[in-house]
């Protein structure tokens, strides 16, 4: 097991790292203006295509390189970069994109894909309903065969992309199996709702969906799938995207803490010198490397061992996301009265951290989940 990147990949991390950087330097990625939010978005899909990065994980030829354990690593960079610009493009991209790359049987949806990878157009996934949690909540997203079409029906929330979205991928129940119906912006039955605001990711776009009698037809159709793996799929890429969101966050924290230990004055000399100071980012610097090893562990799993690879991920996921918490934390310590004042990195962070506990497989669900495995019953 040996998680040492390429050149070539080093490269790759950097000149994304440095695209989004000076993209960033003329905007607020965490503005929550919708507009603003669109704006941002395209730009920086734009961006992101140029590089190659919107093609890795969809099993394009072209992509940069392949592999769960590099991805990993270029998610984590952006993501240290913006939170709420992560989360959109990455449920664009890596989540929706995914789901449409399950189906690619004679080019079956193949502009969408390349449109995706081109970051010309942005997707959603639309699953949560009355809760984030599908394990234990029967999907109640119905769809009726009607000749060469189907008809679905229901209520989803919490839609990431929703407001800016122009493709849909909205899972539901057909046949008594898990499918996956492929719904453009606009199409007659498809409403959506306010834009719901949240504690933290003030740049990301979220709503709700309403969906009545809206037709779609049997190419855009993906299954019907059985509903245990298939959801366990959706989870295990969530997941992975929310663990990078959760390196990107300690990553900003550690770093803000730790610069403004070296240049903040307390007492005559740099607040760097006081022990407990230095106690805490050390706490902080083993946290966030110990998270990281742990998520490169699980992203290498993922290629490796993809059958042992989904309770590792929990693990990862329980460990990272409630480390990101504690990290941002210790980070608005340090920095005291201007850790707390609205609209730094540590402040942010510390209130986009609580997301990555309950979306995907909650880490309450992962701990269950991880005790069957180690009694055998997962």
């Amino acid at each position: 097991m040996n998680f040492d990147f390429t050149d070539e990949e080093k490269n790759f991390f950097s000149e994304v790292t440095k695209a989004m950087e000076a993209v960033a330097e003329n905007r607020d990625f965490e503005s929550g203006d919708l507009d603003t939010v669109r704006d941002n978005l395209a730009e920086a899909l734009a961006a992101l295509a140029s590089s190659g990065y919107l093609k890795l994980g969809l099993n394009a030829e072209d992509a940069p390189f392949s592999g769960t354990l590099p991805l990993m690593a270029a998610m984590e960079q952006l993501s240290g970069i913006s939170p709420s610009l992560f989360l959109a493009v990455e449920m664009s991209t890596r989540m929706f994109g995914r789901v449409v790359a399950l189906d690619q049987e004679a080019g079956k949806n193949a502009d969408i894909l390349s449109a995706l990878a081109a970051g010309k157009t942005v997707g959603a996934v639309a699953l949560s309903e009355e809760s984030l949690n599908v394990e234990n909540d029967p999907l109640t997203t119905m769809a009726t065969r009607e000749g060469d079409a189907v008809r679905v029906s229901g209520t989803k929330s919490l839609v990431t992309n929703g407001p800016v979205a122009d493709w849909f991928a909205v899972v539901g129940m057909l046949d008594e199996k898990v499918a996956v119906f492929l719904i453009e912006k606009g199409a007659p039955g498809l409403k959506l709702t306010d834009r719901q605001l949240t504690m933290g990711y003030d740049g990301l776009a979220i709503s709700g969906l309403e969906i009545d009698g809206c037709k779609v037809l049997a190419d855009q159709v993906l299954g019907p799938f059985d509903a245990a793996p298939f959801l366990e799929q959706l989870k295990l890429w969530e997941n992975q995207v929310l663990i990078a969101s959760s390196l990107g966050l300690m990553q900003a924290s550690y770093i803000t803490a730790r610069d403004y230990a070296k240049e903040h004055r307390s007492g005559g000399k740099p607040i760097i010198a006081y022990q407990e100071v230095g106690f805490k980012l050390s706490e902080m610097l083993t946290l966030y490397q110990t998270a990281q090893l742990y998520a490169y562990r699980a992203a290498w799993m993922a290629d490796d061992s993809p059958k042992e690879a989904g309770v590792l991920t929990l693990c990862a996921k329980v460990f990272c996301t409630e480390s990101a918490e504690i990290v941002a934390g210790k980070s608005l310590q340090v920095q005291s009265k201007d850790g707390y004042l609205a609209g730094g990195k540590a402040e942010r962070s510390y209130r986009c951290a609580k997301y990555g506990q309950i979306a995907g497989v909650s880490t309450e669900i992962a701990r269950v989940k991880i005790g069957d495995a180690a009694l055998g019953r997962f």
